[in-house]
C-alpha cells in the first residue's frame, strides 16, 4: 500500500439481519467507492443495515460511518485501483462493488469554456476511475462465482446540460455504455452489473451546481435551484430525492431479490425523464 492511502477501522456494528432472505446481505463483503459522504455514505449505511461488511473508499474522513473499514485514497490516481484491490483482498474478498464517485467542477458557460484539462478531469473522475477499479476488483468477484457491481450514473447521461456539466454528462453516458458491455461479459460467470441513475439528489453537489448557475446568471441561489430544476424539464414530484431513497434501490439491486436484473439502468428521478 502506498503512502497516499490511509485505512481507518470502525467498530462497524453488525445487527442481526432484519431483511427477508432474498434482500439480506448478511455476511457479504462490499466495497463502496466514494462511500465516505453524501450518497455513498447512505449506501454504506443501507448495505451494513442489511448485514454486509463494508469497506468505504474516499478522500474524506467522516465523523460517523457504518463501514467496517475506511480506505482513504484518491481514486483518480491510476495507482489507486491496485491499492484498493490489495486492501480488499486482505479483508477476505468481495461480493458487492458499488461505484459512486462522481461530480463536476467545470465552470459554467457551455462547451467553449471547457479546456482539455476540464475534459480530462471529468472523464477521469466519472468514467476512468470506475473502469480501473472494476478491472482490479473483478477477479475477486469472479473468484466467488457470484457477485454484483453497481455503477451510479445520472439522468444527465440521457439529458445533458450544456451549462457547466457537459463533460460530466458525456462521461456518465459513456459509463452507461461501458456498464452494459461489462454486464454482458461477466453475467455468464455469475457477476451481475447494473447502473442506478439518479436525477436530482438532495446533496452538497446539487446545491453547489445551483450556486454556479446562479452566479453565472446574476441571481440568488434559490433562483439558481429553480433554474436547475427547470433545466431538467421539471420534476413531476416536485423535489430532489433524498440520498436514502436512492440507497434503497441500490440495496435491492445488489441483493438476490434482483437476481435477474442484469445490464439494466434503473432510474430514480421523480419522473424527470419523460415516459414514452
Amino acid at each position: 500500500m502506498n503512502d497516499s492511502a490511509h485505512t481507518t477501522s470502525s467498530p462497524g456494528t453488525q445487527p442481526a439481519p432484519s431483511y427477508p432472505p432474498a434482500l439480506s446481505l448478511h455476511g457479504r463483503r462490499a466495497v463502496v467507492v466514494g462511500g465516505t459522504k453524501g450518497l455513498g455514505a447512505a449506501i454504506v449505511s443501507r448495505l451494513a443495515d442489511a448485514g454486509a461488511h463494508v469497506i468505504a473508499i474516499g478522500r474524506s474522513q467522516p465523523d460517523e460511518t457504518a463501514a467496517d473499514l475506511i480506505l482513504r485514497v484518491d481514486v483518480t490516481e491510476p495507482s489507486a485501483a491496485d491499492v484498493i484491490a490489495a486492501a480488499v483482498a486482505d479483508q477476505g474478498g468481495l461480493d458487492i462493488l458499488v461505484q459512486v464517485t462522481g461530480g463536476s467542477a467545470t465552470p459554467a458557460g457551455g462547451h467553449a469554456t471547457m479546456t482539455d484539462a476540464h475534459w480530462d478531469a471529468e472523464l477521469g473522475l466519472n468514467l476512468l476511475a470506475a473502469v480501473r477499479i472494476d478491472r482490479a476488483l473483478s477477479p475477486l468477484l469472479l473468484a466467488r462465482g457470484k457477485g454484483a457491481i453497481v455503477h451510479i450514473g445520472s439522468i444527465q447521461g440521457r439529458m445533458p446540460l450544456y451549462d457547466g456539466t457537459l463533460g460530466y454528462a458525456a462521461a456518465k453516458a459513456a459509463l452507461r455504455a461501458y456498464s452494459k458491455g461489462l454486464a454482458n461479459e461477466l453475467a455468464p460467470q455469475g457477476v451481475r452489473v447494473n447502473t442506478v441513475s439518479p436525477g436530482g439528489i438532495q446533496s452538497e453537489g446539487a446545491f453547489a451546481l445551483a450556486a454556479r448557475i446562479a452566479q453565472a446568471n446574476g441571481v440568488d441561489e434559490a433562483a439558481g435551484m429553480r433554474m436547475l430544476m427547470d433545466s431538467l424539464g421539471g420534476i413531476p414530484d416536485g423535489r430532489f430525492a433524498p440520498a436514502a431513497e436512492i440507497a434503497e434501490v441500490v440495496g435491492f439491486v445488489v441483493s438476490d431479490a434482483a437476481a435477474s436484473i442484469i445490464g439494466d439502468e434503473i432510474t430514480v428521478d421523480g419522473g424527470t425523464v419523460t415516459t414514452i
